[in-house]
């Protein structure tokens, strides 16, 4: 699996693993926030963009993405399920590695493209389950822009 930085182009997922330590490491003493998001786009087929966010609180930040096709699926539903389990399947190796690097006390949150307007807002208490039963935080719109702008920026 490949990311994409704006800044520092493509990269390995331990690449990108350094590079988020790198950015902790210059500024250890501020507060972060690790943010995983994943939006979807229907074309011919279905574009899967995962985002990986390192924030600095009130500092900026970095990001890395990357792209996923699959054949359509045949529902929103179906998509909406799909892009949680892109998140947390990138949450979990990061976690891994968190751990293993004795950083595990980096806040980790999981962003979902879902909210309360709209056709996925009888999906919300599914999917945060989803998340939240495995460990992570759980976001929803309008707090969820790790899915809903940076992964969607790149969906299109």
């Amino acid at each position: 699996m490949y990311f994409t930085s704006p800044t520092r182009g493509v990269l390995g997922f331990e690449q990108m693993f350094s590079d988020i330590m790198d950015f902790v490491a210059e500024d250890p003493d501020a507060s972060y926030k690790l943010i995983i998001g994943t939006d979807s786009q229907v074309h011919e087929d279905v574009l899967f963009v995962t985002a990986v966010i390192i924030h600095r609180l009130g500092k900026g930040g970095r990001y890395y993405f990357t792209r996923r096709r699959e054949r359509k699926m045949p529902s929103l539903r179906q998509r909406i399920f799909y892009e949680v389990a892109l998140s947390l399947g990138v949450a979990s190796r990061l976690a891994e590695r968190l751990a293993e690097n004795g950083s595990a006390s980096l806040d980790v949150e999981i962003h979902l493209d879902v909210g309360r307007n709209g056709e996925t807002r009888d999906m919300i208490r599914e999917v945060v389950g989803m998340v939240t039963g495995t460990g992570f935080d759980a976001k929803i719109k309008p707090n969820s822009y790790g899915a809903s702008k940076v992964a969607d920026k790149y969906a299109r």
